[in-house]
């Protein structure tokens, strides 16, 4: 909306005035106040008063996400304006001639090829102001095309969304390219072309119920509204009132169903450091230079003395230890977090994401414990829900995808014991981790960097080589909880962790780890840049030698290795006690 008349003007300037004045202001329709066109503009389509993110044309979009604007579009695909002769206010017809005079474009989808930090990419934009970006079938015939062409030319395509859902007037033809769409993702799966959809507001119906929901990674638009049914339509139905950041990028995201949440001036950057892994560019070893946290020299560790097994559960869980995301920010260059098992929540417990490892482009998981109160308890001291595993078997099919290594950093006292986590399925969803760990078809490498607990452990451990730390453990309960049960005592806590044989040594003698990695002679809490740098070598040094072995044979030797595991283990027998056997 514009400025109303204002007096004063004599009549024959009156158009001049008034076509000046449209290219000078805007009206919000989000916070109703009047903008300066030029500084909407600059802000890249956002509202300068209240940031609301408004529809960007195709073209904006294009020259927002390639590198320059010397992008190339593509011809749309045609089909017959209206096989069903619908009609209802106004025939089909003319509403379709009214949003191809409007917009300039043929239909809701314009696709363009170009480039995006040096890679060749194509990018396909379904826009919001084609009749509210719905999805008919000169729509789906676009969206196919544009991925049948990402698979023949090998280009990663980023599919930009902004949907009212399906087209009511073309009906069941429009629910059709639900499938349809879904059917070419399936071909570019298995094409192995990078899918990245970017979704932004609005976005809703059957768009997000077929292809804007099964990219590889979801990337959601800051202040962008997703959903499948409306938010009135639902209160209507639930007769309740919903939150007020219900279906916002936001909400998705603690949802598990987004990977991350991106303003729109950073939308570009974001993708560059993405393809940049997905298409394996070459990349030198970031230098490592880290500074070990300042610790209180003077505080002792209760407990630390009983016996060298004991020692090592203490050092394990050394508060000034490092963890994973003290590990990838020490190692790892050009980290992108990936977030979500798109179906529940997004469990802050298990980190996950993709960048370069030493140089290698890698898909990189384990639990993240916490530092400080706040991150702990964020975090819930490494211990995941269901929530978590399930995010974790998306990056093992992620890496195995792209054929990228899997790094794991195992760190946990265990899966997390709640009632939410029995709801959703723990169990499940730690003897599926397992099973994908052992069956993808990518070189895998797991590391115990502390604290090995149990099945939340094991559940990302199923590698092709399993490395451990020289203070890290690994057992099936804590010894202090096998002490009250089995000793009826917790102060046996430390017999009770001799007898369990679960230091990096006794693993290895029991042939469960393929190698120790050493720690500087404190311990890793006393000096990070040794930790790391000996961490990152072995780590890379074991993937450079899987890297050299065909990805087909890797699921069965995998099994192999430990289908032998615990065979013929003569380690330590206990006298018999009683009659003879």
């Amino acid at each position: 909306m514009l400025f109303s008349k204002k007096a004063g003007i004599k009549n024959r300037n009156r158009e001049r005035y008034e076509r000046v004045r449209r290219l000078m202001w805007l009206k919000c329709t989000s916070c109703d106040k009047l903008v300066y066109y030029k500084d909407y503009r600059d802000n890249l389509y956002i509202c300068p008063r209240c940031g609301r993110a408004f529809i960007m044309s195709p073209k904006q979009r294009f020259n927002l996400l390639f590198d320059d604007t010397n992008w190339e579009r593509l011809t749309p695909p045609t089909v017959s304006d209206d096989p069903l002769e619908f009609s209802d206010r106004v025939s089909y017809k003319e509403r379709l001639d009214e949003a191809r005079t409007e917009t300039g474009y043929y239909d809701a989808v314009t696709t363009a090829d170009g480039k995006i930090g040096g890679i060749p990419s194509t990018v396909c934009v379904l826009n919001g102001d084609f009749m509210m970006g719905s999805m008919g079938r000169a729509a789906g015939d676009g969206i196919i095309a544009a991925m049948e062409h990402a698979i023949e030319t090998r280009r990663p395509l980023i599919m930009v969304v902004a949907s009212g859902g399906a087209r009511m007037q073309e009906n069941i033809l429009s629910l059709m390219q639900m499938a349809r769409t879904t059917a070419a993702v399936n071909k570019m799966h298995a094409n192995g072309i990078p899918y990245i959809v970017l979704l932004t507001d609005p976005t809703y119906g059957g768009v997000t119920a077929s292809f804007a929901m099964l990219g590889d990674i979801h990337i959601a638009e800051s202040g962008a509204r997703i959903g499948f049914a409306g938010r009135r339509v639902i209160e209507q139905n639930i007769r309740e009132k919903l939150p007020s950041n219900f279906q916002t990028a936001e909400y998705l995201y603690e949802h598990g169903m987004v990977d991350m949440v991106v303003e729109r001036k950073n939308l570009h950057d974001t993708l560059v450091k993405i393809l940049d892994v997905l298409t394996k560019q070459p990349r030198e070893p970031k230098k490592i230079n880290v500074a070990t946290p300042l610790m209180d020299s003077h505080k002792k560790m209760r407990g630390l003395g009983e016996n060298d097994a004991y020692d090592k559960v203490l050092l394990a869980r050394h508060e000034n230890r490092p963890h994973f995301l003290d590990y990838i920010n020490g190692i790892v260059d050009e980290w992108t977090y990936l977030a979500g098992d798109r179906l529940y929540a997004e469990d802050a417990a298990m980190g996950s994401g993709i960048g370069y490892w030493r140089g290698i482009p890698s898909v990189i998981i384990g639990q993240e414990q916490g530092r400080t109160i706040e991150t702990r308890q964020k975090h819930r001291f490494g211990m995941a829900n269901p929530d978590g595993y399930r995010k974790a078997q998306r990056m093992m099919r992620l890496a195995e995808k792209f054929n990228l290594p899997l790094i794991s950093l195992f760190d946990t006292a265990g899966a997390f014991a709640g009632r939410e986590g029995e709801e959703r399925g723990q169990s499940q969803a730690v003897a599926a981790s397992m099973s994908v760990g052992l069956s993808i078809k990518t070189p895998y490498v797991a590391v115990n960097v502390g604290q090995g607990g149990s099945g939340g452990a094991i559940a990302i451990g199923t590698a092709d080589r399993v490395l451990m730390m020289e203070n890290a453990i690994y057992s099936v309960i804590a010894p202090e909880s096998c002490a009250s049960i089995l000793w009826k005592d917790n102060k046996y806590k430390a017999t009770a962790a001799a007898a369990m044989k679960l230091t990096a040594r006794d693993m290895a003698n029991l042939n469960v780890v393929d190698e120790v990695i050493p720690e500087p002679a404190k311990g890793a809490h006393t000096d990070w840049q040794t930790t790391m740098e000996l961490l990152s070598t072995a780590v890379a040094e074991h993937i450079t030698q899987l890297m050299e072995i065909p990805v087909a044979e890797l699921p069965s030797r995998r099994a192999d290795k430990f289908m032998a595991m615990t065979r013929d283990v003569e380690i330590y027998q206990p006298e018999h006690i009683g009659e003879e056997h």
